[in-house]
This record gives structure tokens, sequence and C-alpha cells, in this order.
């Protein structure tokens, strides 16, 4: 497993997926800022000087050595803007994953896309073996999201969220000539 704090970018059809900064901060404010987004997960918008805040903590890594705290914002390849953002703690093969869209930019499949293409890069990037995600009951947008990204729901629970689980493939070896 890499001992990196900044995880490495990965890119799909349409989204950059770029190493979480805070300069970000200030955007992703403006892409986070509609309540309807915390229906779920509680809380509300951040300012940017409480993002900003985050984003430096989440970016200096988890005081738990063994753990990796990884962070991409998602920008849109047609039009440069940010509308989102996806992450994973990682814990040797397995990581904890999470998915949030900005409300002008979901129903386009972005979050489908983000998600599949962090599942493939966590296993190529950190030889993660097991992905995990905790959605509440009635998000059937992240429950499409999560199966869209091959996790299946479990019978586990935890704070009032189902647990959905993947084993990802491993990733693809060259062959020697």
């Amino acid at each position: 497993m890499p001992t990196t704090i900044t995880p490495p970018p990965f890119t799909t059809a349409r989204l950059d997926a770029l190493p979480l900064d805070p300069a970000y901060a200030e955007e992703m404010a403006v892409v986070l800022a509609d309540p309807a987004l915390y229906v779920f997960t509680g809380g509300g918008p951040p300012d940017p000087a409480a993002l900003r805040a985050r984003y430096e903590r989440q970016c200096a890594g988890s005081p738990d050595p063994g753990e990796l705290w990884w962070n991409w914002v998602l920008r849109v390849g047609e039009d440069g803007s940010l509308a989102g953002y996806v992450q994973a703690t990682v814990r040797g093969p397995r990581a904890e994953i999470a998915w949030v869209l900005g409300t002008p930019w979901q129903g386009r499949g972005y979050a489908s896309e983000a998600a599949k293409g962090l599942a493939a890069h966590l296993a190529s990037a950190a030889g993660v073996r097991e992905l995990v995600a905790h959605i509440h009951p009635d998000h059937a947008a992240s429950e499409a999201v999560a199966a869209a990204a091959g996790l299946r729901p479990t019978g586990e629970w935890e704070d009032g969220e189902r647990r959905w689980a993947a084993n990802p493939p491993p990733p693809a070896r060259a062959e020697k000539a």
C-alpha cells in the first residue's frame, strides 16, 4: 500500500479527479451550497472558510499512520467546473468510500462514473480489495451509484445507514513478452 498522503489523480470519460487542495474551498463552497445535499447526512452547507479549514485537516492526513485519507474534487472535462468530490479512507486492502455531487450536476451519471472510476483507481493505485460505503436507506440515488460501482447492500447497519460492500477484481497485470 502506498504511504503518500496526497492521492494520485485519475480520470474517467468525462471527469478529472484532482487531489484535494485547500485552494478549491471557495469554488467547492458554491458546489456544496444547496441544503438539499444534507437531507440524508445532516449538517448544512459549509462557508468557504470552514471548508478551507476542513480541507487543510484532510490534506494533512490521518493521525493514524496505518490509514490514508484520500480526497479528490471532480472537475467536469467539458466545461472545467468543479462538480463534487469523492473520498476514500484506505486501511490496508480495504477502503471506505463516499461521493457527493452538487445539485446542478446530479442526474447526468457523473456520480456513478466517478464511483466506478474511484473503485478501479483504488484497486490499481492502492491495492484495495474491499470497498465499503454507508448509505441512508431512503437515499435511492446513492444506492444506485453504489450499485453502479459494484457494491451490494449487506445486512449490516451503522448509525442508521446500511453498509454496502464489494470486492473489486484485482488490477490487470501486463503480460511479459
